[in-house]
């Protein structure tokens, strides 16, 4: 065989990678149930005949499972494939759906409602495709737009989850949850191919796969930034209604404006990762996100130091906590998948799980700072403590990556 042959034997064993905008919508499908049903939660209620509080676990538990979904469909995809485990997720979803949309019963809506969570699996396998199929610094560029797909839904869900289950009932959101999940699945179908004659790795037992991981100093480090990142996150987000609505007239409307600008911020960073991320460092990248946080933040400090308390200059020094983590997220999740490109699928959904759940950790920490008598000046400087830290983190990263260079 010749080496032109071979070269092109090579090309057609390769198949065409998905559609990048094939992956935002998985992305987006994938984090759109958490919060779409809120405004249905009292109607599910009354036509369910129960309590409102067991209503609302349909959503708590939902957040919760997701972690669990993660890791356990990046595990798996490591060891069978992306394709298999995006459909199988997928059909899952879709049955999980039509359950709760037909669920007569309290007890039967929450059991489909929690088998919803199995969509979470695709946002993390999302991110490794993209690797796979990009490499590189590209990766990061292309993650970028990823993660706006991945704020946008959430911030749009409510708006449309409210308004079909004023126009039709709150079923329909599950209707349209099956509708939406059988279109992707199509999708996902036609354009999500595993590499011919990949032998994926057995080589390391599930239990192993997390060592090795949880043993790299850099997925360490990485996960740690993430982590901090979603923690600067979390304490603005139950921080901001205690200290402000007071400023604010008590207005749930302001508040709810103000607090967009942060989402809002999110989305332009994560344009910012997938305009410029292909052309700088990944650890440059980080470093520049969380640079703008703590400098926003401290903006906002000497503001409020100076006697600057109003609600605009205290909501506009928050919008670089958005705008810090839409560039570090995409980095992050890059540096992420390259420490162990044969474990990227388990990499990715641990880095997911640890990065909620230590953002939850640090909130709940915050949170014993913090009450109702609280000054924006206060929460800014709690804000600060694990902005700071994002930073550090990224510094060590930039490190990490800079003896690894040198190495090499």
């Amino acid at each position: 065989m010749t080496g032109n042959s071979a070269s092109e034997l090579a090309c057609a064993r390769q198949p065409k990678p998905p559609r990048l905008f094939t992956l935002i919508l998985l992305t987006a499908l994938s984090v759109l149930p958490v919060n779409l049903i809120l405004p249905s939660l009292p109607e599910i209620a009354a036509d369910l005949h129960t309590d409102p509080a067991l209503v609302a676990l349909s959503v708590a538990a939902y957040a919760a499972l997701t972690a669990f979904a993660e890791i356990i469909g990046g595990a798996l995809s490591d060891r069978f494939g992306r394709r298999p485990v995006v459909l199988v997720s997928l059909a899952i979803f879709i049955l999980a759906s039509a359950g709760c949309a037909l669920a007569g019963n309290i007890h039967v809506f929450l059991f489909f409602r929690t088998l919803q969570a199995a969509i979470a699996a695709c946002f993390s396998i999302a991110l490794v495709i993209v690797k796979e199929s990009w490499g590189g610094q590209k990766a990061a560029s292309k993650f970028g737009y990823l993660a706006m797909g991945w704020a946008v839904a959430p911030m749009v869900g409510p708006t449309i989850g409210g308004a079909v289950s004023e126009l039709f009932g709150w079923r329909a959101n599950f209707v349209m949850f099956a509708a939406l999940g059988a279109i992707m699945l199509a999708l996902a179908a036609h354009e999500i191919r595993d590499e011919a004659g990949v032998q994926r790795s057995h080589a390391h037992g599930y239990l192993a796969s997390y060592r090795l991981l949880l043993g790299s100093p850099r997925f360490l480090i990485y996960a740690a930034c993430m982590a901090c990142s979603m923690g600067t996150l979390y304490v603005f987000l139950a921080g901001a209604p205690l200290v402000m609505n007071e400023a604010l007239g008590g207005s749930s409307a302001k508040l709810g404006l103000y607090m967009g600008m942060v989402p809002a911020g999110f989305i332009l960073g994560s344009y910012l990762a997938g305009r410029y991320a292909s052309h700088m460092p990944i650890a440059g990248v980080l470093i520049a996100g969380r640079t703008l946080t703590c400098t926003g933040l401290l903006g906002g400090l000497a503001l409020a130091v100076a006697g600057i308390t109003a609600p605009p200059a205290f909501f506009a020094a928050c919008i670089f906590i958005g705008i810090g983590n839409g560039l570090t997220m995409p980095a992050a999740n890059s540096g992420i998948l390259a420490v162990q490109p044969d474990l990227a699928g388990t990499a990715a959904g641990l880095a997911a799980a640890v990065s909620v759940g230590g953002g939850a950790v640090i909130a709940s920490i915050a949170g014993l700072l913090l009450d109702e008598a609280s000054t924006g000046r206060e929460l800014l400087c709690v804000i600060l403590i694990p902005a700071t830290s994002a930073l550090l983190t990224a510094g060590l990263a930039g490190l990490l990556d800079r003896r690894k260079t040198v190495a090499a």
